[in-house]
């Protein structure tokens, strides 16, 4: 898990690039936390951070998944177009867990 701190510095993305790198080394899943809880007042420079956490995940073939997100930085993200997985949500085309899919009789259930 990465976790993230603000403010926020356009600085921070190489270090924590190569973090990602790191820790999607030695994850089985593809998929590195990363809690921005405590990343204070959303902005451009969160949503840059965050951009580039996502692209280094996608070239060493992984994700990256918010923990604790604010709901300015998600309406944030997603005004400027940035698809995040957010921890504790189904993903995209996934029943939320819990959810059962009806059938019709005679249909075999999955």
């Amino acid at each position: 898990m990465l976790t993230l701190t603000g403010p926020v510095a356009r600085e921070q993305a190489t270090g924590l690039g190569d973090a990602v790198f790191a820790l999607l080394a030695g994850e089985e899943t593809g998929v590195v936390v990363c809690d921005v809880a405590g990343i204070g007042p959303p902005g451009l420079a969160a949503v840059e951070l965050l951009a580039r956490l996502q692209l280094a995940a996608r070239r060493a073939g992984g994700r990256i998944r918010l923990r604790a997100p604010d709901p300015a930085l998600r309406a944030l993200l997603d005004l400027v177009g940035i698809p995040v997985e957010v921890e504790g949500e189904a993903e995209e085309g996934e029943p939320a867990l819990g959810v059962e899919v009806e059938v019709e009789p005679g249909e075999a259930s999955l």
